[in-house]
């Protein structure tokens, strides 16, 4: 998984930053909706294919999210 970053200072140029803005909203959508789609994925599972990747049906968020949030 890519991991991108997107802080950048403020320019204090109204335009650019609202620019700016747009386009770290529309990379946090994207990121989102792969979550989302991830794990809807790992709930169509059986419990069997879930433990055969070493996940019980309650540990997909963290799973998913793992890397953005302390779940």
């Amino acid at each position: 998984m890519a991991h991108v970053s997107t802080h950048t200072p403020a320019r204090g140029n109204l335009i650019l930053d609202a620019i700016d803005a747009i386009g770290r909203f529309f990379v946090l959508i994207t990121e989102s909706n792969y979550r989302v789609r991830e794990a809807e994925r790992l709930q169509r599972m059986t419990d069997t294919q879930l433990a055969s990747r070493g996940l019980k049906r309650d540990d997909i968020p963290r799973h998913v999210f793992a890397d953005m949030y302390y779940l």
